[in-house]
């Protein structure tokens, strides 16, 4: 019998108290008592891996032998190492008995008897609930020491601070860096009395070659923003400061050295919404149809709009700037794009596409992995029932083989096990079939909501307003990339109602990454 054992610990601290090898020693003690042999391959283990998650690299291996059937029985000391979700236990015994791989617990031997599937069931459950109410606790606990002044909400201090290396949590142990101190003092002075910019503030740094908490000779304007928004700078530290927190939400903690004044403070948050109101980027008296939207294919950097004379506009790469606001160490050597005729270029082109849906609908096919006609699809199932029938056929001829001792076992068990291993492939054949037919049906709903959506947009394309193309540019573009003398138009077509009040701003933008 091939054997395999698993072993898993939630946390470092478990894994350093050698609590995963009494689990090992128990389980190979167990095999070598029942007289099997476990190899080091069959082995899987999870050192500080919380049992909530089914990612992990030891379970994962495990699946896989199981999976290429190179395991007949796994053991593991109780269910809640397997995993600590029921849900979970109960897809991984499924799973494994699939491939005809058993489990076996130690602590609570399981059978197929309905009281033992109903224990499994409460104890998962109780695994379940205890896990929940350990993070419930431990959130409790945190949020007390928070509020108790006990516990920082940050283990890498800001700019100008350091920690004490024996508590770096505790917020008794903060200091300042003095050197670093003096320049988080200086950056608010020339802010606020000197009049700079956030980019004449991040210039200033990097023309004096003054180095970032991280050591780098480059500094960038969202970091001396950061340091001039963060409150802590006033002597208060404060937790629970995320994105869309308010001030009323915000913890305070503790104090610590103070180096600005809470006047000084509140002058610089005045002074960088009033900025913010009158910034180049909200100042649409220029009319740019896609002010945003596109992007230099040279570098990819996003390209701004600049207007030299009412009658010369352009959108310039980013890359032409200085090296503070581009972070790049060389200019790009993109040439300027009039948007003029780019402007109109795109919209001529998204006009087309609305007033024929035809190619939304084949791009949808595509974006599906192509399509199977009616006929085909029953053409392709019928091959698929006809091949799978043959296969049981030569599986009883085989068997007759066998028992009018034709052939030997070993010879039986050989064709015996390709003819399943065809019979499988014939089977995922067909459910792949299956899904294509589903997903043939899914296309045709989307496909029927991308004609209506372009019919409900067509009127007035040709007499639409700047705001009116504005909308819909906003909504149906994602990307407008312009190398040189090509462009590459990127579109976000919605296929819900709902999603037709969603901007393509507001969406996922993890794909865009480089070739």
């Amino acid at each position: 019998m091939r054997v395999g054992i698993y072993v898993r610990v939630s946390t470092q601290r478990q894994a350093q108290a050698q609590t995963i090898e009494q689990q090992l020693e128990r389980l190979q003690s167990y095999a070598h008592d029942q007289g099997w042999v476990v190899t080091s391959q069959a082995l899987f283990r999870d050192d500080g891996y919380s049992g909530s998650t089914l990612k992990r690299p030891g379970l994962e291996k495990l699946r896989d032998c199981a999976a290429a059937r190179e395991l007949d029985l796994v053991l593991v000391t109780a269910p809640d190492r397997l995993a600590r979700n029921y849900v979970h236990q109960v897809l991984l015994l499924e799973e494994l008995a699939q491939y005809a791989c058993q489990v076996e617990f130690l602590d609570r031997p399981m059978s197929q008897d309905p009281h033992d599937q109903l224990l499994l069931q409460i104890r998962g459950a109780v695994a379940e609930y205890e896990r929940t109410l350990i993070a419930e606790r431990m959130r409790r606990g945190r949020l007390r020491k928070l509020q108790a002044g006990l516990l920082l909400p940050w283990t890498n201090p800001p700019y100008g601070y350091r920690l004490d290396p024996e508590r770096p949590r505790d917020p008794a142990g903060v200091r300042l860096e003095e050197a670093e101190a003096a320049i988080v003092q200086a950056i608010y002075g020339w802010y606020l009395e000197g009049g700079m910019s956030l980019f004449g503030v991040t210039q200033k740094l990097q023309k004096a070659g003054i180095p970032t908490s991280e050591g780098r000779p480059r500094w960038n304007t969202s970091t001396v923003r950061g340091i001039l928004t963060n409150p802590s700078y006033t002597g208060q530290v404060y937790a629970n400061r995320r994105k869309r927190s308010t001030a009323d939400d915000w913890i305070p903690v503790a104090p610590i050295p103070a180096l600005v004044s809470p006047d000084a403070f509140a002058r610089v948050q005045a002074r960088m919404v009033q900025n913010q109101q009158f910034a180049m980027r909200n100042n649409q008296s220029e009319e740019y149809l896609l002010r945003a939207l596109v992007s230099c294919g040279v570098c990819g950097l996003g390209c701004n709009a600049r207007s030299l004379n009412p009658r010369h506009r352009y959108y310039y790469c980013r890359g032409k700037l200085d090296a503070v606001q581009s972070c790049r160490d060389e200019k790009c050597r993109a040439r300027y794009i009039p948007s003029g005729p780019l402007d109109e270029l795109v919209w001529q082109d998204l006009c087309a596409l609305l007033t024929d849906p035809g190619q939304l609908s084949q791009a949808l096919q595509r974006a599906h992995a192509g399509y199977w006609l009616p006929q085909e699809l029953q053409a392709q199932r019928d091959s698929l029932r006809r091949g799978r029938a043959r296969l049981r056929q030569q599986q009883e001829r085989l068997t007759e083989a066998y028992l009018d001792k034709v052939m030997g076992l070993e010879e039986y068990g050989r064709r015996r096990r390709d003819l399943e291993q065809r019979e499988r492939a014939f089977a995922e054949q067909e459910r792949q079939l299956e899904s294509q037919v589903d997903r043939q049906t899914e296309v045709a709903v989307l496909a029927a909501s991308l004609e209506a959506f372009c019919h409900r947009v067509q009127e007035g394309l040709a007499s639409a307003s700047f705001e009116r193309r504005r909308q819909l540019v906003e909504l149906l573009i994602d990307r407008v990339i312009v190398t040189n003398g090509e462009v590459e138009i990127r579109y976000v077509i919605p296929t819900t109602p709902a999603s037709e009040r969603t901007h393509s701003c507001q969406l996922r933008s993890d794909y865009r990454k480089p070739d």
